[in-house]
């Protein structure tokens, strides 16, 4: 971990989502913001993933999309 940034494992371990699962999120430009400083390096901020889950509450399933 580089201060508030977190690489995809960790960003996986705090969402419950695995590494695959948020590179695929990525791919489909949904999911939490990420940077890419070199083309083979991807990391989150860590505030950023959290307010991602956060924005995601539901009070009923039928709220669902």
């Amino acid at each position: 971990m580089i201060g508030e940034f977190i690489r995809p494992a960790d960003a996986a371990e705090l969402t419950g989502l695995s590494v695959a699962a948020l590179a695929q999120l990525r791919y489909r430009h949904q999911g939490p913001r990420f940077y890419k400083p070199t083309s083979h390096r991807v990391y989150y901020k860590r505030a950023e993933v959290i307010a991602w889950l956060e924005s995601g509450i539901q009070t009923a399933t039928s709220m669902l999309a």
